[in-house]
């Protein structure tokens, strides 16, 4: 098993060095004879296919063109040879940089030529994207997606990687799961994640979707239709706030209570305490056997 293990490439591994001519600080304070950057034409450059970023700001473009115009592409983008062809290249980091030069009519941009695997660059990409917060829930999600089904990289590994909770991970990978009208109302910027992660669990979560997005909603607003759609019959009793309140469990709530019960193998509950922030984590079992099995569980963790 630990053979398997160390064969079986980890995500994450040298990054930091796969990274290094991304970072901006980076670049500035490393000699330049270490990566040279040398001048291509933009015509020989091409996109990243698998980049998961498919929206691109246009007025952030054009503020980025303008600055182009008056001192140049100061970042070199990062790319690699693109199949067999010596003569193009394919964009690893800076499309974004890319489609700002076309726009200010430059006609070569600087690049450091590297050797990347397909994996790396997938990396690269969803990291360089998700670190500089230019990606919205879906195209996360779908990168995500893409690391798990391309590569077989666990939640777990991908968060341990990527700086984030293996919960956010899971979350985000239910939005792919939401009918592809309202993935396309959280890519046009007209529902956020928030609003996303409710609708996940919704009966009709493109009806729902138009109610929001029609009436502006909030969150908070958008989780109250869904556990009212989930439970019409609760409706009349909405009188009694307090006793609500402290039952309702937000769809962050309901997905950890899925995966501690999916990595237990029992029903897992958790019930936060109103306006504080203690409350109580429930694990029932079936029989003695797994008692026994959570008992090792938690002593082994211990």
């Amino acid at each position: 098993m630990s053979d398997k293990k160390e064969q079986r490439r980890g995500l994450g591994r040298g990054l930091s060095a796969l990274m290094a001519d991304i970072e901006p600080g980076v670049e500035t304070s490393a000699p330049s004879a270490q990566r040279p950057a040398r001048t291509l034409p933009i015509d020989k450059l091409f996109p990243n296919p698998n980049q998961p970023r498919r929206q691109f700001d246009v007025s952030a473009l054009e503020d980025l063109a303008n600055s182009i115009r008056s001192k140049g592409v100061i970042q070199p983008l990062i790319v690699r040879q693109r199949g067999t062809s010596e003569s193009e290249y394919e964009i690893v980091a800076g499309e974004r940089r890319w489609r700002a030069a076309q726009a200010a009519g430059v006609h070569e941009v600087p690049v450091v030529v590297r050797e990347f695997s397909d994996e790396d660059v997938l990396e690269i990409a969803i990291i360089e994207n998700i670190q500089r917060a230019d990606l919205n829930a879906i195209e996360e999600a779908t990168g995500y997606d893409q690391l798990m089904t391309r590569f077989g990289h666990t939640q777990e590994k991908l968060a341990q990687a990527l700086g984030k909770s293996r919960s956010h991970i899971a979350n985000m990978l239910r939005l792919l799961n939401l009918p592809d009208v309202v993935k396309k109302a959280v890519t046009d910027g007209k529902l956020s994640a928030g609003h996303a992660r409710a609708l996940v669990t919704a009966p009709d979560p493109v009806l729902l979707a138009g109610d929001i997005v029609r009436r502006g909603l909030s969150v908070r607003d958008a989780e109250r239709m869904v556990k009212e759609a989930l439970s019409p019959d609760a409706k009349p009793k909405t009188k009694a706030p307090a006793k609500s309140n402290d039952s309702a469990k937000d769809a962050d709530t309901k997905a950890l209570e899925a995966d501690l019960s999916a990595a237990l193998g029992m029903k897992v509950s958790i019930n936060h305490h109103a306006g504080k922030e203690s409350g109580a984590l429930t694990i029932t079992y079936d029989t003695l056997e797994d008692l026994d099995a959570l008992c090792m569980v938690l002593s082994a963790s211990s």
